[in-house]
């Protein structure tokens, strides 16, 4: 199959992720995040989580710079918009997504799923497509307990010790999260799994995003 890598013959690239909480993004595409930083001699990371209160604050900022060290730059910005009301702060969040629009120039945007039947991943997505909607938008996928994951058109393969060091990132940074019975290594080693076979993966693991709207 042609593989359209947007990574591929590139010298620089510029991400802009967005994550709801603090490891939506190390859960949904820390491995593409990574593949890319292996490929691309130079890249540019505007890393944007919208709520993180208290001690998720410090995992997210800790995380991030574990992450993004192989950045050219790396930008992290972290919201005070409130957990599970994201819809009822729409307004001030439109404002905030508007004011990274204008400071931003990305190649890429990663964000959540229309689809996804969290409020707060959800508000994210449609707002992504209202500020950036001349763009490249990806959109990734959280397992959960209301089991919406859907059927992904875009698959990133990952070499297997990318694989390994995405679980082993999400284990390590975010131990306010493990005693969630989802919140496993088998979790999101199956995930992976799944999406490899789905792509052929070399390895056997990838990542699965979603696609709008393409121009080739």
């Amino acid at each position: 199959m042609l593989s359209l890598n947007p990574a591929a013959g590139r010298d620089r690239l510029h991400l802009l992720c967005l994550g709801a909480h603090s490891d939506d993004l190390e859960i949904g595409c820390s491995g593409a995040v990574l593949r890319w930083l292996a490929e691309v001699p130079e890249v540019h990371v505007t890393w944007v989580v919208l709520s993180a209160p208290g001690e998720r604050a410090l995992e997210a900022r800790r995380s991030a710079k574990a992450l993004l060290k192989g950045a050219a730059s790396a930008e992290v910005v972290i919201g005070d918009f409130s957990d599970a009301h994201f819809p009822s702060e729409t307004a001030r969040m439109k404002a905030f997504f508007a004011e990274l629009g204008r400071r931003t120039t990305p190649d890429l945007v990663l964000t959540h799923r229309l689809e996804d039947r969290h409020q707060d991943h959800r508000t994210v997505a449609e707002l992504t497509w209202q500020a950036w909607r001349d763009h490249l938008v990806l959109e990734y996928e959280i397992p959960k307990y209301e089991g919406d994951l859907g059927q992904p058109n875009v698959y990133v393969p990952l070499p297997a010790e990318i694989a390994r060091r995405k679980v082993r990132h999400l284990m390590k940074h975010f131990g306010t999260q493990r005693s969630k019975g989802w919140f496993t290594e088998a979790t999101f080693q199956g995930l992976m799994a799944l999406r490899g076979i789905e792509c052929r993966a070399p390895s056997g693991q990838a990542e699965a995003l979603h696609a709008r709207k393409v121009v080739l």
